[in-house]
C-alpha cells in the first residue's frame, strides 16, 4: 500500500497541574525536512524525539509542535501550605514590631502570598514520559490518516492508468493503417510532381521516412510503463521517487508519440496522454 506525505494528528493529556498537547503536520517534500517546536522544560529531548519520528516517517515536510500549559487547580486540589503561612506570618509579627501602626495581613491576602497554595507539580522524568507516549500515538495517528489519503492516492492513479491503457488499446491498431495511408498520400503527390515513387532512390526514402514517423515503439513503451506503475503501486512502501521516475518517463514517450505523429488521431491520443500523465504527477508529488 503506498502511503501520502500529507496528513494531520492532535493527541493531548492532562498531568498534574499541566497540560501537555502534541500536534503533527505533514506536506509532502522531496526528503524528510523536520521541524520541533518544543517548550523550554522538554529541549532535552529534541535529539531523542527526532529519532522517533525519523524511524516511522521516510518524506515529507513534518512539523511537531508540543505544547505545555499550566491549568488552573479545582477547589477539591487547592492545599495551604503551613510552612509558608508560618513564615508569612512570622515576617508580619517583624513588621509590626517595627512598624505598630500597620495594618495586619487579610486571609485574602495570605492566599494570595506566592507559595501558600500548593500547586500540583509533575515529576520531570514523567512529563518526559508522558511526552513521548503522546509522540507515538500522534505518530500513530498520523500514519494512519497518510494511509487513508494514500489509499484515495493510489485509486486515482489506478484509474488514470486504466484511461492511458484505453488510449492505447484504440491507437495502437490504427498505427499501420495510418502509416500506409501516408505513405500513399506521399507517393501520390510524388507522381503529380512527376517522380516515380518506385525508383529505388526514392524508396529508400520512403522507407527511412517510415521509419521515423513509426510511433509503435513509443506505444509499447508506454504500456510497459503503465505496467510498471501498476506494479510499483500494488508493492507499496516508499514508492514516491520510482513513481516520480516513471511520470517522466511516460511523459517522454507521449512527447515523442506526438511529435512524430502525422494523423490528427495521433495527435489528439498524445494530447489526452499529457493530460493524464501530468494529473497522475501532481498526485505522485504527494506520495512517500
Amino acid at each position: 500500500m503506498i502511503v501520502s506525505m500529507t496528513g494531520f494528528a492532535a493527541v493531548a493529556a492532562d498531568l498534574p497541574g499541566v497540560s501537555l498537547s502534541v500536534e503533527l503536520r505533514s506536506v509532502n517534500h522531496r526528503y524528510l525536512d523536520l521541524q520541533l517546536r518544543l517548550p523550554d522544560e522538554l529541549r532535552s529531548l529534541e535529539s531523542a524525539l527526532r529519532e522517533r519520528i525519523a524511524a516511522d516517517l521516510k518524506r515529507g515536510k513534518v512539523e511537531c509542535r508540543i505544547a505545555l500549559s499550566r491549568t488552573t487547580p479545582g477547589a477539591a486540589t487547592l492545599a495551604v501550605d503551613p510552612v509558608r503561612v508560618e513564615q508569612l506570618a512570622a515576617a508580619a509579627e517583624e513588621v509590626q514590631r517595627y512598624a505598630p501602626g500597620a495594618a495586619p495581613l487579610s486571609v485574602s491576602e495570605i492566599l494570595r502570598w506566592p507559595g501558600v497554595l500548593a500547586e500540583p507539580t509533575v515529576a520531570p522524568e514523567e512529563l518526559a514520559g508522558r511526552a513521548h507516549e503522546l509522540v507515538r500515538d500522534a505518530l500513530r495517528e498520523l500514519s494512519a490518516a497518510r494511509a487513508r489519503e494514500g489509499v484515495k492516492t493510489g485509486a486515482t492513479l489506478d484509474a488514470c492508468c486504466a484511461a492511458i491503457e484505453a488510449q492505447l488499446a484504440r491507437v495502437a491498431p490504427r498505427i499501420p493503417v495510418i502509416h500506409a495511408a501516408y505513405l500513399e498520400k506521399l507517393s501520390t503527390r510524388l507522381r503529380e510532381a512527376g517522380l516515380d515513387p518506385d525508383q529505388e532512390r526514392l524508396k529508400q526514402e520512403l522507407a527511412l521516412f517510415a521509419t521515423k514517423i513509426d510511433v509503435a515503439e513509443e506505444v509499447s513503451r508506454l504500456g510497459t510503463h503503465v505496467a510498471e506503475v501498476r506494479r510499483v503501486l500494488k508493492a507499496g512502501g516508499s514508492a514516491g521517487k520510482r513513481l516520480d521516475f516513471l511520470m517522466q518517463e511516460l511523459h517522454r514517450e507521449a512527447n515523442t508519440l506526438g511529435s512524430k505523429s502525422v494523423d490528427a488521431e495521433l495527435s489528439q491520443a498524445s494530447l489526452e496522454l499529457k493530460v493524464l500523465i501530468e494529473q497522475m504527477r501532481e498526485q505522485v508529488q504527494n506520495i512517500e
